[in-house]
């Protein structure tokens, strides 16, 4: 089954809540390309845009990266999700 009508076409759901959280601690791509590269984890700036825009899917442990990057929990950076779908 496929849903990615379901979410028009996006590969990811949490794109637009990466962005915030990277605007909110004011850090260009690049800022924050870095900083997950200091924690072991390697997305280019061109691969978090693509998150960002819902172009790419977003793995398991890049996932827990963003959050300890923005301090809050990966349910947090879902929260939005969660709710839409209860």
């Amino acid at each position: 089954m496929k849903n990615s009508s379901k979410y028009n076409g996006k590969l990811n759901v949490i794109g637009n809540v990466i962005r915030y959280y990277r605007e909110k601690n004011n850090l260009s791509l690049s800022q924050l390309s870095n900083r997950l590269m200091l924690i072991g984890i390697d997305i280019p700036k061109s691969s978090i845009q693509r998150i960002e825009n819902g172009s790419r899917v977003i793995k398991d442990y890049e996932l827990v990266g963003f959050s300890k990057v923005f301090k809050v929990t990966p349910n947090t950076l879902l929260k939005d999700f969660f709710d839409k779908i209860d």
